[in-house]
């Protein structure tokens, strides 16, 4: 095995690993803001 396969070979899974733990990164942000959202919206109470 020459050093540039092994390379092509090794350097994708890494960057699609990257690629991924980046967007699930984004995701949990979103997740998170809008799980503060709705603890600040129940805790003031129904609106009428």
């Amino acid at each position: 095995m020459d050093l540039f396969s092994m390379i092509s070979e090794v350097s994708f899974p890494i960057l699609v690993s990257i690629y991924l733990l980046y967007r699930m990164e984004t995701k949990l942000d979103q997740l998170t803001k809008s799980i503060q959202d709705l603890t600040i919206a129940l805790s003031r109470g129904p609106q009428n």
